[in-house]
C-alpha cells in the first residue's frame, strides 16, 4: 500500500518550515520541495531595518575576514550575512552574521535546520541606529530559545561589544567574561574585540587582517616587485650596453692589431 504524500503549505505572509515530526515523515523529494519553496527574499519588516554603509560594511568585513582566515587554515565554517534561517515550525530569523561549523561551505538561498541537520551555532548583530533595550532583549531571548550557543552584539556607533553564551542545560544566555579586554568565542575559537569603530577578530592575540588590508598589502608587494623588475631591467640594459661597448672596443683593437701586423710585415720586407 502506497503512503499518502505528506504536504506542507507555506504561508507567504508567515513562511515557516514544517515541524520536525512532519519533516521526518517526508520523502527526500518532498523535503526538497519544501526547502525550495521557503522564501529567500523577504520584506524589510521581516529582518533588521537597513542602516546604511556603517552597518553593511561592518557585517561584510566580519564575514570576509573570518572566511579568509578559515580558508587559510583549512577549517570548514559556513558564514552568511542576513541569510533567512528556518527552525522547525518557527518564524524565520536572519541575523546579520551566522556561523556553523563542519558543514559544506557553499552558496545557499536559506538555512533550513531540518534539511541541514543542525542549527546556527553563532549569531552576530551589528548596530548603528538606535535600538530599544526591550527590542535587544527580545532578540536575545529568541536566539536563546532557538538554542543558538553564542550571540554577540556589536554597537558600532558606541564602539561597544557584548557576548553571550547559553548557560549549561538551559535556554538562557549568560554574559561572556572579558579577558584582556577581549571576548572569546568557543564556536570560532577566536577572540573578538573593538579597535576604534571596527569589530576585530584575534587568533593567539594577533588581529586577523580584513580583506581590504590584505589587498593593500598585496598591492604594495606588487608595486615593490614591479619596482624591482624595472630596476633589474635597467641594470640589464646597462649591462648589455657595456657588453656592446666592450665588443666594439675589442673589434676595434683587433682591427688595429691586424693593421699594425700588416704594417710590420711590410716594414720587414722593405728592410730585407
Amino acid at each position: 500500500m502506497e503512503r499518502a504524500p505528506v504536504s506542507w503549505v507555506i504561508d507567504p505572509d508567515d513562511p515557516r518550515a514544517p515541524p520536525q515530526e512532519i519533516w521526518d515523515k517526508m520523502t527526500p523529494e518532498e523535503r526538497q520541495r519544501v526547502v525550495d519553496a521557503l522564501p529567500s527574499e523577504l520584506e524589510i519588516s521581516e529582518v533588521s531595518p537597513p542602516e546604511g554603509d556603517f552597518h553593511f560594511n561592518a557585517k561584510v568585513a566580519a564575514r570576509d575576514t573570518l572566511s579568509g582566515f578559515f580558508q587559510s587554515i583549512g577549517k570548514r565554517v559556513y558564514l552568511a550575512c542576513e541569510l533567512p534561517v528556518y527552525y522547525p515550525a518557527g518564524r524565520m530569523v536572519a541575523p546579520d552574521l551566522i556561523a556553523v561549523r563542519d558543514v559544506d561551505v557553499k552558496e545557499r538561498a536559506c538555512w533550513s535546520v531540518s534539511a541541514e541537520g543542525k542549527g546556527v551555532e553563532l549569531a552576530l548583530e551589528i548596530l548603528w541606529n538606535e535600538r530599544s533595550k526591550e527590542e535587544l532583549e527580545n532578540l536575545a531571548a529568541r536566539y536563546a530559545s532557538l538554542g543558538i550557543p553564542e550571540y554577540f552584539v556589536f554597537d558600532r556607533r558606541r564602539r561597544r561589544l557584548r557576548g553571550f553564551r547559553l548557560a549549561q542545560g538551559s535556554a538562557r544566555y549568560e554574559p561572556i567574561a572579558r579577558r584582556a579586554g577581549l571576548l572569546t568565542s568557543a564556536v570560532l575559537d577566536l577572540d573578538l574585540g573593538v579597535e576604534g569603530d571596527r569589530l576585530c577578530f584575534y587568533h593567539a592575540l594577533a588581529r586577523l587582517p580584513e580583506p581590504r588590508e590584505v589587498l593593500a598589502r598585496l598591492g604594495a608587494m606588487v608595486n615593490d616587485l614591479m619596482g624591482l623588475r624595472e630596476e633589474a631591467e635597467q641594470r640589464l640594459d646597462e649591462a648589455e650596453r657595456r657588453i656592446e661597448d666592450t665588443r666594439q672596443r675589442a673589434e676595434e683593437a683587433e682591427w688595429r692589431l691586424a693593421e699594425a701586423l700588416a704594417e710590420l710585415e711590410r716594414f720587414r720586407r722593405e728592410r730585407g
